[in-house]
């Protein structure tokens, strides 16, 4: 199983990239968020991945950040979400985003994503609901979905992407540092600690 590519961008498409890794091009499926964020033609990118296996056919998906892999994860565990819908969700929300819907049951925020109506975005939020409450993904992808996201996360990626970092960046850097610093952090703090992991 290939778990994460590290190499050099050497195509991009509407909903993949071609990933040059030591002679071999890998075609890797990817949300608009991600192509966007990993950088052009020629750069070097580190992208998470996941395998998914049908009769017919056989995919690479591939992510910016492990947050964004483990709610791929989730998603395609609801009844009806394939993985093309996964990625349109991923496309349309950010890690952080889907947590707020999933927990509020905010299922108009989950149909805002191609291919999802009324009725699959209820069942999305209701089947995740129970699985992931609140949360923040491990950033280090190990873990999986681990604790619950201090009020002030959202904001704190707001603050390193205003600061110049990619969406990707951000969210893990964040993700990390709340995981550290616990319920009650202030914003301040928060951004500080998520500066010093982004700086690593």
């Amino acid at each position: 199983m290939i778990a994460k590519l590290t190499g050099i961008i050497d195509e991009i498409g509407t909903d993949n990239i071609v990933l040059g890794v030591q002679g071999v091009g890998y075609l890797v499926f990817a949300s608009s968020r991600t192509i966007s964020a990993i950088g052009g033609v020629g750069d070097g990118a580190t992208i998470y991945t996941e395998m998914q296996v049908s009769e017919t056919d056989m995919r690479l998906m591939g992510f910016a950040s492990a947050s964004e892999r483990d709610w791929f994860r989730l998603l395609v565990s609801v009844q009806g979400v394939g993985g093309k819908v996964a990625l349109a969700i991923l496309s349309a929300l950010e890690p952080g985003e889907i947590s707020r819907a999933v927990t509020t049951g905010d299922k108009a925020m989950i149909t805002r994503a191609n291919g999802v109506g009324p009725k699959l975005g209820l069942r999305i939020v209701n089947e995740l609901k129970d699985k992931v409450g609140g949360v923040a993904a491990d950033p280090t992808g190990a873990g999986g979905v681990i604790h619950q996201a201090s009020s002030n996360s959202a904001d704190a990626v707001s603050a390193l992407q205003n600061l110049g970092f990619k969406p990707a960046e951000a969210s893990a850097a964040v993700a990390a540092a709340d995981a550290e610093a616990g319920d009650g952090v202030t914003l301040d703090a928060l951004v500080r600690l998520a500066l010093k992991k982004a700086a690593k």
